[in-house]
């Protein structure tokens, strides 16, 4: 095994890919919820690493990429893979027990979780007491954007909370793998390989399982979303994260994440009539202010 690859601060380049991928990621809450009625949630899931395990071996053919070669990722490959499916699998159905806005606090909670597991598993991405500062801020954010949602529980909301607090796990622990394996030297379209592929395999046979009624109308609003999941989400974007994770430390990377649950309100703003609220504004600038401590870096 060659040895590790030296990680870096984020820069401009890693922070202006960043705030593109968080903004993709945000306007996919908008479209999961546009073709929901016409496919089910967990099957879009399963549709789109479909596509996009088939986008990625051609683009490895292409580019040269060995995707299976014996290179000893492919037990740690196979874990991320299942990580990440299951990961997916806990929020799609976890929103059929509680509000979405409860889902993303505990969702969010995976860039905590992360930093915490990276700096038990990876000595390098140790983060400062002022970087744990920002995380706390950019999480409270977060919670503060969603919190209205977050406190009317109604029924058994108990069970989707538990399911998003399983995904945040997940979120984290394929993170942690990625960084602390021999997947952290692997290439960025190896990486994505193994998540696309298992996930591909085993999220629709999870649909038909949980008795989801699965595709029920290809209208064409339904395919551009699934489309657009497939081609510039599931490839593109997680093609770009698993790059940055190869040059960067991933901890502060993660801390990103929290842009994601704000550019999906804006959307739902601008696409979907959601109201706007001051204290939406107040939640993005505490976003903003814990990201700035957790990359900024002084003399």
């Amino acid at each position: 095994m060659s040895p590790p690859a030296e990680r870096k601060p984020v820069d401009a380049l890693a922070f202006g890919v960043m705030v593109l991928l968080t903004l993709t990621w945000g306007f996919q809450q908008v479209t999961i919820k546009i073709a929901a009625p016409g496919v089910s949630t967990v099957m879009q899931a399963g549709i789109r690493s479909i596509a996009a395990t088939l986008l990625l071996l051609v683009w490895a053919r292409l580019r040269g990429i060995p995707l299976f070669e014996r290179d000893r990722t492919f037990w740690p490959g196979v874990i991320a893979g299942a990580l990440f499916a299951a990961e997916f699998f806990f929020i799609y159905l976890g929103l059929n027990y509680t509000a979405a806005s409860r889902m993303v606090v505990f969702i969010y909670l995976a860039p905590i979780l992360t930093a915490l597991g990276l700096a038990v598993y990876v000595p390098g991405e140790r983060l400062t007491p002022r970087q744990w500062l920002g995380v706390c801020v950019s999480f409270a954010g977060v919670a503060l954007a969603f919190g209205e949602g977050f406190v009317a529980a109604r029924g058994e909301t108990w069970a989707g909370d538990l399911m998003g607090m399983i995904a945040a796990l997940l979120w984290a622990a394929t993170t942690v793998l990625i960084r602390a394996t021999r997947l952290s030297n692997a290439p960025a379209a190896k990486t994505l390989f193994y998540q696309l592929a298992v996930s591909a395999l085993t999220l629709p046979v999870a649909s038909v399982a949980i008795g989801e009624p699965g595709i029920v109308s290809l209208t064409p609003i339904v395919l551009a979303s699934l489309a657009f999941q497939s081609v510039v989400v599931a490839f593109a974007t997680y093609l770009a994260w698993f790059w940055l994770l190869t040059k960067y430390y991933a901890a502060p990377l993660s801390v990103f994440a929290f842009l994601s649950p704000l550019f999906g309100v804006l959307f739902g703003v601008l696409l979907l009539a959601e109201p706007f609220t001051p204290l939406f504004g107040a939640a993005a600038a505490a976003v903003l202010a814990g990201i700035a401590l957790v990359n900024f870096r002084g003399k």
